[in-house]
C-alpha cells in the first residue's frame, strides 16, 4: 500500500515540475502588432486572415472521439472475460454496449451524423 503511494506521490511530483518547466519556457515576452499579424510579403494583408471553423466540422470531430473514447473502454472487457464471473461480465457487457448503442440512436435521430444539409 505505501509503496503505490510513493510511486504515485513520485508521478504526481515529476508531472508538475514537467509541466511547470514548460509553462516557464513557454512564456511569450512581447505582443507586438507585427508578430500578431499575418504575414503577407511585407505588405497589410487585404483581408481578414481567420477563416470561419465549420461547427459541423467540429461537432463530428467531437462525436469520432467520444466514440474511439468508447472503443478503447471495450477493449478490456474483452481481456477480463478469463478473471470474472460470466454472469457479471455478460451483464456489464451488455448495459454497456446498449449505453453506446443509445447514444449512437440519438445523435442519428438528432441528424448529428448527417454531413450535408
Amino acid at each position: 500500500m505505501m509503496s503505490i503511494l510513493m510511486i504515485s506521490l513520485i508521478i504526481f511530483m515529476i508531472s508538475w515540475l514537467v509541466m511547470t518547466f514548460a509553462t516557464i519556457i513557454s512564456k511569450k515576452t512581447l505582443l507586438d502588432r507585427e508578430k500578431m499579424s499575418p504575414f503577407e510579403c511585407g505588405f497589410d494583408p487585404k483581408s481578414s486572415s481567420r477563416i470561419p471553423f465549420s461547427l459541423r466540422f467540429f461537432l463530428i470531430t467531437i462525436i469520432f472521439l467520444i466514440f474511439d473514447v468508447e472503443i478503447a473502454l471495450i477493449l478490456p472487457i474483452i481481456l477480463i472475460i478469463k478473471f470474472s464471473n460470466l454472469m457479471v461480465w455478460t451483464m456489464t457487457s451488455i448495459i454497456f454496449i446498449l449505453i453506446l448503442l443509445l447514444g449512437l440512436y440519438h445523435e442519428w435521430n438528432q441528424g448529428m451524423l448527417n454531413w450535408s444539409n
